[in-house]
């Protein structure tokens, strides 16, 4: 299990070089457009884009496959929960699997669902790929104008996420040094996992508590103006990023209008 905080970028690329609060931006002008319809085509268009400017952020597509395969999990596991349990059952019967219809109107759902996951979510993932954690929470307090309690406390956050991974092998070893074994059960394995999943939830709520008591201590709410040893400037290019975003998006959502294949998520 593996917690790894990290650039997997090219920092030279064109956009990896952007400013992180016009990354961030940017990421969320695309992806909330592609929420406001159910058909397949938007986030299948917007997949497309985004893939399509992978490079341009330094990203390898191999790279991004390793590193994207929990999506993947949670795509298939929305895909068979759609197909199984879905209540619009409309279109062509594919397949009879006795109380469970799979018919082409839980297929269009299912795969609209699916699309959206990656679509949605693969900006944030190019954003934390191709950002400097401390980068971004300077940027967040000079451009975005962020409090700095929260910025520097989403920045320790974050630079505590590799020790999760490492907790979570001493767990496991501690407790596999004391004779508790799942061995080759399935039940067991699973009362495990979710037990080693508690005690590292249990050690993460103290960790954090102490540090944000440490923080305290060391004037991080003081109130006073701070200074900063990294600059953060929001050029022309940041801004042509943002107006881009928002473009690509829109251009996606009004073909699919034009297509007559807009199905709004309210109404």
């Amino acid at each position: 299990m593996s917690f790894a905080v990290q650039q997997i970028a090219d920092p030279a690329a064109p956009l990896a070089r952007r400013n992180p609060v016009a990354k961030l931006g940017a990421a969320l002008l695309f992806s909330l457009p592609l929420i406001a319809t159910l058909d397949p085509l938007t986030p299948a268009l917007g997949l497309l884009v985004e893939l399509a400017l992978l490079p341009l952020f330094g990203l390898r597509y191999g790279t991004l496959l390793r590193r994207a395969w929990p999506l993947t999990l949670a795509a298939g596991g929305i895909l068979i929960t759609m197909v199984l349990f879905s209540a619009d059952r409309s279109g062509r019967l594919l397949l009879d699997l006795g109380p469970f219809d799979v018919t082409t109107g839980v297929l269009v759902v299912a795969l609209g669902l699916t699309l959206r996951i990656f679509a949605v979510a693969l900006p944030g993932v190019i954003v934390f790929a191709t950002t400097d954690p401390t980068d971004l929470a300077d940027a967040l307090v000079q451009n975005a104008k962020a409090p700095a309690r929260f910025a520097i406390g989403a920045l320790a956050a974050f630079r505590l996420l590799p020790l999760l991974g490492d907790e979570w092998q001493m767990l496991t070893l501690a407790r596999r040094a004391r004779g508790v074994d799942a061995g080759r059960n399935p039940v067991a394995r699973m009362r495990l996992f979710a037990s080693t999943a508690f005690a590292l939830l249990v050690g993460a709520l103290r960790r954090g508590t102490r540090l944000a008591v440490a923080m305290d201590a060391r004037g991080f709410d003081a109130g006073t103006p701070r200074s900063f040893a990294r600059r953060q400037r929001f050029t022309a290019a940041d801004t042509a990023l943002l107006v881009g975003a928002l473009a690509l998006s829109a251009a996606a959502l009004a073909t699919t209008i034009a297509l007559g294949l807009f199905h709004p998520i309210i109404g």
